[in-house]
């Protein structure tokens, strides 16, 4: 069975940092991309950033804040967030597109979320 668990949300002031990490686990064959999502209240889950081999995708609203990072041997990615606005409240959700030993495909897999809330 794959996981993927995230640690590092919390409370943090306007202009603060946070970093969010998130480690696959499980009988994994192949990874193709990690990377991270968040939901606000009342709000559709929207793309934050995503790592593929060579190839990172952020989202416009990033504003080179953030950046992601893999650890290929680890199966972990990060997430270090830089300059926070309140706006950036939301549940944080860790996603891997990858194959598991008994797979014959790419599937898509979700963490449970950690919550990131932007406050003074």
């Amino acid at each position: 069975q794959v996981q993927l668990v995230e640690s590092g949300g919390g409370l943090v002031q306007p202009g603060g940092s946070l970093r969010l990490s998130c480690a696959a686990s499980g009988r994994i064959y192949n990874i193709h991309t990690m990377g991270w999502y968040r939901q606000a209240p009342g709000k559709q889950r929207e793309l934050v950033a995503t790592a593929a081999t060579g190839v990172t995708k952020y989202a416009d609203f990033v504003e080179g804040r953030f950046a992601i990072s893999r650890d290929n041997a680890k199966n972990t990615v990060t997430l270090q967030m830089h300059s926070l606005k309140p706006e950036d409240t939301a549940v944080y959700y860790c996603y891997g597109l990858l194959m598991p030993v008994t797979g014959l495909q790419f599937d898509p897999y979700w963490g449970q979320g950690t919550q990131v809330t932007v406050s003074s």
